[in-house]
């Protein structure tokens, strides 16, 4: 599935990162490695508290990770990435920093939910990991300013999907920008999680 975001122009050079937990370690892309290129042998293994067991040593980014997979036990995945459109979102200075990523499309409701915008910090700084924590697992994605998304799933692929979403939400958001828009109601947002659920 990384090989596929790259192809497609979700993650560029080396930018973006994947982990997934399994049992009791995370599994994530090395340091300034390339999604479409991936060396299996070259997997980062870490414990859940961060001690890196084996491969390459993990993405500086793992504060990012770890603070997900600490306080949303559902989450089985987290992508990050650079995408044009949600990092173009995340340096707007205008949108909600609650709800980021408004409910235009069932869609974004059923596979993303509300996107919290996190203040801008360095990337590879333990202070994301800090900001991540205090959300106290309330939201499953997250924008971090000027930089980009980060998302959770139960799986690789309900990440990987959620995280695409994501980027097609904003994308529209941005191309609507000025124009009039017809957003879901509230009536529609809580049907929609009725139904489908809320991850």
């Amino acid at each position: 599935m990384s090989q596929s975001l790259y192809e497609r122009g979700f993650s560029v050079g080396s930018a973006g990162n994947i982990s997934a937990a399994v049992d009791d370690v995370i599994l994530m892309t090395p340091t300034n490695s390339c999604l479409g290129f991936l060396d299996p042998v070259k997997i980062s293994k870490v414990t859940r508290d961060g001690r890196h067991l084996s491969g390459d040593q993990p993405s500086k980014e793992i504060f990012l990770h770890k603070a997900f997979y600490e306080t949303r036990p559902q989450a089985g995945a987290v992508v990050h990435l650079h995408s044009t459109y949600a990092t173009a979102l995340s340096c707007v200075t205008d949108i909600d920093p609650d709800d980021c990523i408004p409910p235009l499309t069932p869609y974004v409701v059923m596979r993303v939910g509300q996107v919290k915008l996190l203040e801008y910090v360095r990337p590879g700084d333990e202070k994301a990991g800090d900001l991540i924590r205090a959300l106290g697992g309330h939201y499953a994605a997250v924008l971090l300013a000027n930089h980009g998304p980060v998302v959770t799933g139960k799986d690789i692929s309900s990440a990987v999907y959620a995280a695409e979403e994501l980027e097609e939400t904003a994308k529209l958001l941005l191309m609507l920008r000025g124009l009039p828009k017809r957003m879901l109601s509230d009536e529609n947002v809580v049907e929609l999680k009725s139904v489908f659920g809320a991850y």
